[in-house]
């Protein structure tokens, strides 16, 4: 029989190959190098591909299509299971990868576009930056501590407290130095961030989804620019709760017998967006007090009933439904009780 499903299993110079036909019989189990791998593909009969949704797969996933193939790539957490116990190696998992598309229940993820991958590769640089600016000024402030000179919280604050280091006469030349040294680093990173921002706004103010997106309270431009880079087909979640689910905003299930016990947030799926979703709603629970809508009006309820960490998340998970609604009927959001949203922009 023909082979019509190969298991791909990637990696830097080293491939695996495990084609089966329509019955499920393996008919090859082979290596190749980088340098094969495509004349492999292009004198191979037209067939599905399956891949793990990592490292290179989105690449090899544009190019294995070019060629006509059906690619398909799934969740490594979902291939998981299909490895054999005590078999993990390349060729185990080729095969777990066929294993896995076969299921009827399986879900995919889609390819990514390489103007997808560009503007994720911006969120991607700026969410490094961000860190390594926060150990920057925390490391700062660590240092002048241990001198007595402390400023309060915030990025805005490092002037301050540079002012104070050099004010201060009996602060160490050595320790003077090291400061210098830590704030010009962070100042260089400050002004990278700003660059990498303002690529990002850019994106959210022409892309018609990101538009959307930042009419939702809470949701500014770079997180409805994540969003609307990161899922490219809002169609592949049937439901605003499989949205949420896929975010990692739902609690987890401990269900057994007809009793139904839930516990934490799964804080599964990506980790970015559902982290700018809940510093946007961390923002917009503050507000709560002069927030005059229904949900101004319902996170107030919330925040009578539950502490302001389960009420934020909780407001990040509506927020996350609301997107997921917006983008599915191609609407503007509507704030109900009060003057309806501003319209989008035009192009």
């Amino acid at each position: 029989m023909s082979i019509t499903m190969i298991g791909l299993d990637t990696a830097k110079s080293v491939f695996q190959i495990h084609a089966v036909d329509e019955t499920g019989k393996t008919e090859i189990k082979r290596k190749l190098s980088r340098h094969d791998l495509l004349p492999f593909f292009k004198k191979q009969e037209l067939c599905t591909v399956v891949m793990e949704a990592c490292g290179a797969a989105h690449h090899w996933a544009r190019i294995l299509t070019g060629l006509g193939h059906d690619v398909k790539l799934i969740a490594p957490e979902a291939v998981k299971p299909f490895v054999k116990k005590g078999k993990k190696n390349d060729a185990a998992d080729a095969a777990a990868l066929c294993a896995a598309a076969s299921r009827p229940d399986m879900k995919f993820v889609p390819a990514k576009s390489l103007e997808q991958q560009g503007i994720l590769a911006l969120h991607s640089a700026r969410s490094l930056l961000v860190k390594q600016q926060t150990m920057l000024a925390n490391a700062m402030r660590g240092l002048a501590t241990e001198f007595g000179l402390t400023v309060p919280k915030g990025i805005g604050k490092l002037e301050e407290l540079t002012v104070l280091v050099d004010a201060d006469e009996v602060f160490p030349v050595k320790a003077r130095q090291a400061f210098t040294g830590l704030f010009d680093q962070c100042k260089a990173l400050t002004e990278s961030i700003v660059t990498f921002e303002a690529e990002i706004v850019a994106h959210a103010r022409h892309d018609e989804t990101a538009r959307r997106l930042a009419t939702i309270p809470g949701i500014g431009p770079i997180t409805a620019s994540l969003i609307a880079a990161t899922v490219g087909d809002i169609g592949m979640f049937k439901s605003a709760r499989h949205f949420a689910a896929w975010l990692g905003l739902v609690p987890r299930q401990h269900s057994t017998g007809g009793k139904t016990r839930l516990g934490r947030i799964t804080k599964t799926g990506n980790r970015e967006i559902r982290k700018l979703l809940v510093l946007g709603a961390t923002s917009m629970v503050y507000r709560a007090p002069q927030w005059n809508s229904a949900a101004g009006l319902w996170i107030r309820g919330v925040l009578e009933r539950r502490p302001v960490r389960l009420a934020t998340v909780a407001l990040a998970n509506k927020m996350a439904r609301i997107a997921w609604a917006l983008m599915t009927r191609k609407e503007v959001y509507q704030a109900k009780g009060r003057v309806a949203a501003a319209e989008v922009a035009a192009a």
